[in-house]
Order: structure tokens, then C-alpha cells, then sequence
């Protein structure tokens, strides 16, 4: 069983995942019906991961960076996880691109090269928006890309760590 519960950011209503413990999802409601369709059996209900995880985004919303993480459960393959690990580490206010980040993968695995197609996939595929920050991933020319919340969210999540400008200015 999972379970949901909202919250209302200031760019747009928020899904939580959870299984009681971990959270597991976290999406805009743009998102909400492909995430849902996922889920087996779900309620809606409060936990204290919920609160916890409230407190994260209360905190992140004011502009600041939270300086704390509740416990993620991320499902997904080896590989997409992997790169939700990568991502956990670009700190608040700072980009990376999907080319770096398959630097990184080839890098570990001793190959010379990794897909930055395979990384943008799997950048597409992060259950846990924000928290896991996908929206700090850019195109090497610097460009924003896409974002699973709208390319509109992204700037917004951008805007409001400090970022957008430099990726602006950086073209």
C-alpha cells in the first residue's frame, strides 16, 4: 500500500508518496495521473514522513536551502538510481549537465564514454521531484531542457535557488 498526501507549494499543488516510511514519490500535479496510474492500491492519509517532509519544502519555498533530507526510497533500476544519486549531490543554487553527469557514470565504470541520452532519460524518470533536483540538470549549451513539471516549473525552481541567471548569462 501506498500512500498520499498534498501540499500546496507556491507554483503549483504538490503529490507526496509514501510507504509509510520513506518517501517515495514526491510530483506537481501535472504529473499526478502518470504516477498514479502506477501505484497499485493508494489512500490519502498523514505520517510523519509527510511532516517531515512539509517542513523540507516549507523551507525550500521561503528561497533557503533546507540543509536536511528525510529518508528517500528511491525505486528504480540500478542505473536510474545511480544517477538520483549524482543528482542528491549538486548542491542548492548550482547546474549540472547531462553531459557531466554521464562523465561521472564513465568515469566509474572505467568506459570511456556514457550516453548523456541515457542519463536525460533517466533524469526524465526521477520519482521525487525537487527533493532529488532534476530541475539543476541542463543541456550543455547551457540551455534549460526539459522538465518532467513543465519547462515553466523548472525556471521557477531555478529562479528561485539563484540559478536561472547564471544558466541565462552563461549562453
Amino acid at each position: 500500500m501506498e500512500y498520499i498526501c498534498r501540499y500546496s507549494s507556491p507554483i503549483g499543488r504538490i503529490t507526496m508518496i509514501s510507504d509509510g516510511e520513506s518517501l517515495s514519490g514526491l510530483c506537481f500535479d501535472s504529473q499526478l495521473e502518470s504516477v498514479t496510474n502506477l501505484l497499485k492500491e493508494y489512500q490519502y492519509t498523514e505520517f510523519p514522513i509527510f511532516d517531515e517532509t512539509k517542513k523540507w519544502l516549507d523551507i525550500y519555498f521561503s528561497g533557503r536551502d533546507p540543509g536536511f533530507m528525510p529518508p528517500l526510497k528511491v525505486n528504480a533500476t540500478p542505473f536510474r538510481k545511480r544517477v538520483c544519486e549524482i543528482m542528491l549531490t549538486i548542491p542548492y543554487g548550482e547546474t549540472i549537465t547531462y553531459g557531466e553527469i554521464a562523465k561521472k557514470l564513465a568515469d566509474e565504470k572505467g568506459i570511456e564514454k556514457m550516453s548523456a541520452q541515457a542519463v536525460g532519460s533517466a533524469v526524465g524518470h526521477n520519482p521525487i521531484s525537487i527533493m532529488i533536483p532534476c530541475h539543476r540538470v541542463i543541456g550543455a549549451n547551457k540551455t534549460i531542457g526539459g522538465y518532467t513539471g513543465g519547462i515553466d516549473i523548472k525556471v521557477e525552481l531555478l529562479k528561485l535557488e539563484g540559478s536561472y541567471e547564471q544558466v541565462v548569462s552563461k549562453k
